[in-house]
């Protein structure tokens, strides 16, 4: 199960992450109204540290998208708006950068509309819907995920917290495609502050888990 941790924006704490949770990836947001807003004085910083580093975009231009992948170096590009099917095509013929494409649920998932996604995105992230685009903390009913119909892997979010390790791996063992997590506000002491020694403990819950 891969983990990313999403919302990161302090040097401190985030050489903190890398250091003692070790996550696949670190997301970063691009979203101006997210409180967790990345700005571009950062990226320097960034760049320093050694972890794959997600942007996060929603309803964001495709030039500026791609400046934001050189300017972070980023290895993925979460979209997590509106975004097209055709708009994925484009990006994926400008950049090397993953596509994730963020499906927002609220009480059922319409399977057919997303087919066209498939070609384009190297991965679904299924979140709680929100006017807001995530961080509700909220989690949304994991039962409409059964009948996921594709062999693309796709991250869970929406609020996970230090308990969820065991019911993510019971969903895991139903749905095979279900590949890591999305952390996020569960895991803040404030926006953009994570609390290192619940990541620490979530992660060791669902190794120790995973094992069983």
């Amino acid at each position: 199960m891969e983990i990313k941790v999403c919302g990161m924006r302090e040097l401190g704490n985030i050489q903190g992450l890398i250091w003692e949770v070790k996550p696949d990836w670190m997301g970063l947001i691009f979203y101006p109204k997210s409180p967790r807003y990345v700005t571009e004085d950062k990226a320097i910083d960034f760049n320093k540290v050694e972890v794959k580093k997600v942007g996060v975009f929603v309803n964001e231009t495709e030039i500026e998208i791609l400046r934001k992948v050189n300017l972070f170096e980023l290895s993925a590009i979460q979209l997590h708006g509106s975004e097209s099917a055709e708009f994925a095509e484009r990006l994926s013929q400008n950049t090397e950068a993953e596509i994730w494409k963020v499906i927002s649920v609220k009480e059922e998932i319409d399977w057919e509309s997303l087919e066209g996604y498939l070609p384009f995105v190297d991965k679904f992230l299924f979140d709680t819907a929100t006017a807001a685009h995530g961080g509700s903390g909220k989690k949304f009913d994991w039962s409409v995920l059964e009948t996921y119909p594709f062999d693309k892997s796709f991250l869970l979010s929406g609020g996970l917290d230090e308990e969820s390790a065991g019911e993510i791996l019971n969903l895991n063992r139903q749905i095979p495609q279900l590949s890591g997590v999305d952390l996020n506000s569960k895991f803040e002491d404030a926006p953009g502050l994570k609390n290192i020694e619940k990541l620490k403990k979530f992660k060791q819950k669902l190794l120790s888990q995973e094992a069983i």
